[in-house]
């Protein structure tokens, strides 16, 4: 039986607590073709309950093997740096490593070094990368924005935005690997094409710092935007 008090309980008017936000990292590759910049962007399957049939860049959650990998190069000085300064050196590290996963994951794509004696792990979300003869390289990317879901969403994201050039995929594996169920109509997009689709606001707030990167070649120490949510009100600030 119901208690008939519990309608007049205070306690039934609060508001539930904020899901608590995963650390996530994505990817944002631009190709610099003689007409124009492009940029890699897929949309996301029509099953997911998260930001479905939306253009995005390539990413995921960190995976507790990020942390284990060793890269064949580090995150650039300033990079890292910038990175460090509201998280540890260690996780700084994973979340460029999921950068580069997950891009494979979704597009077949590898970033990194040719090895003669390429690293093995046991992780399933490793080992398929690995077994190209690629170790993951991190000293060109750059850190573009960060950004903290809004509290009031089912699913919340702490991503990281980084940012590399296409001349730095060692390798396209994307007519041999399996079709991701994650990102469908891959395509690389001109600034112009990717304002136009149907993105999620923070992508499309992403994109757009991206491309003042892009065009103004910035130094990997130029900060990057924050945007997130206090007391209900969107922020944004540099990092």
């Amino acid at each position: 039986m119901f208690d008939s008090n519990k309608k007049n309980d205070p306690q039934n008017n609060q508001k539930p607590r904020a899901v608590r936000p995963k650390h996530a990292a994505t990817l944002i590759i631009v190709r610099r073709d003689e007409d124009n910049s492009r940029i890699l962007l897929g949309r996301r399957n029509s099953g997911h309950d998260f930001m479905p049939n939306k253009f995005v860049f390539p990413g995921g959650r960190v995976d507790p093997a990020d942390y284990r990998i060793k890269p064949a190069t580090d995150l650039h000085p300033d990079v890292a740096e910038r990175l460090s300064k509201d998280t540890t050196p260690q996780l700084a590290r994973a979340l460029a490593m999921a950068a580069i996963r997950e891009t494979f994951e979704e597009t077949g794509l590898l970033i990194g070094q040719e090895s003669t004696n390429p690293r093995r792990s046991k992780s399933p979300h490793w080992r398929p990368f690995l077994e190209h003869g690629i170790e993951p390289s991190l000293g060109h990317l750059d850190l573009v924005a960060r950004a903290i879901t809004p509290p009031y969403r089912h699913k919340r994201f702490d991503a990281r935005f980084f940012m590399i050039d296409a001349e730095h995929i060692q390798k396209d594996v994307s007519k041999q690997a399996q079709d991701s169920d994650e990102l469908l109509e891959l395509h690389w997009f001109t600034m112009a094409e990717a304002i136009e689709l149907d993105l999620p606001t923070i992508t499309r707030f992403v994109l757009e710092e991206a491309g003042r990167r892009s065009q103004n070649k910035t130094h990997p120490s130029t900060p990057g935007l924050f945007a997130f949510h206090r007391h209900g009100k969107p922020f944004r600030e540099m990092i």
